[in-house]
């Protein structure tokens, strides 16, 4: 039968790969319902788990909440989550129909009350394009486009953190530590550089597949490695 490959044992609940929760310092989202408030950054968090710093929030009613700190942002300065077209100012929540376009925005809702899913990682943004009666174009940090409805909130500016690439990890150890506080794994190897026995894409007399790397989507979780259900390869 050979080994489980790395993709089987992805899925097991007592494994590696299992992200650790510990180390988050909590969900980040917006309030289920929108409420016009604001309040004070009391303070600034490094959160492993994450790309970027986490900032926690006084509100005015003495509830502290988590979100992500915007670039330039310090203890003391004030955050809204507000209606006003004229409050654009980075760290402020307003719904994504009241943003004005080419604004830069993170930390998007897919649906009015997620929460925020989109553009979280540290020196990331999105900018808004368009708008129209009931939906909000807006172009994502891939270049592609993307519709949502204009009730969905969002947060000004660009995420803290973007700087975190310029530092060169100088040796494998630090990259392994790195991957390993997120649940990913590190070095990866390469199907083709496996033995038969442990990889479909393994052996051979060179480094090569050895079969086409497309593979149909019913296929056996020992099959069903490179391109699954392709609909098309190559170049374009």
């Amino acid at each position: 039968m050979g080994k489980r490959l790395i993709q089987q044992r992805r899925g097991r609940t007592k494994s590696k790969f299992n992200s650790p929760s510990h180390r988050f310092k909590g969900k980040i989202k917006y309030f289920q319902k929108f409420e016009e408030t604001e309040g004070l950054v009391i303070d600034i968090l490094h959160d492993p788990g994450r790309t970027a710093p986490i900032a926690n929030v006084k509100l005015n009613n003495n509830k502290i909440i988590s979100i992500l700190a915007p670039e330039g942002i310090k203890n003391g300065d004030k955050i809204k989550f507000t209606e006003n077209k004229n409050e654009i100012i980075s760290g402020n929540v307003l719904r994504i129909g009241r943003i004005p376009e080419g604004a830069p925005i993170y930390n998007i809702e897919l649906s009015p009350g997620d929460g925020g899913k989109l553009v979280r990682a540290g020196g990331s943004n999105a900018s808004v394009v368009s708008h129209d009666r009931k939906n909000t174009i807006i172009q994502l940090p891939s270049g592609q486009f993307k519709t949502i409805n204009s009730n969905c909130r969002a947060t000004i500016g660009i995420p803290a953190g973007g700087g975190r690439k310029d530092k060169p990890f100088l040796k494998a150890g630090k990259k392994y530590y790195s991957y390993r506080k997120r649940g990913k794994q590190y070095p990866t190897v390469r199907g083709v550089a496996m033995c038969a026995v442990n990889h479909p894409h393994g052996g051979g007399g060179h480094q090569h597949v050895g079969k086409p790397s497309s593979v149909k989507r019913g296929a056996p979780p020992g099959r069903k490695v490179g391109s699954i259900a392709a609909k098309r390869t190559g170049r374009k």
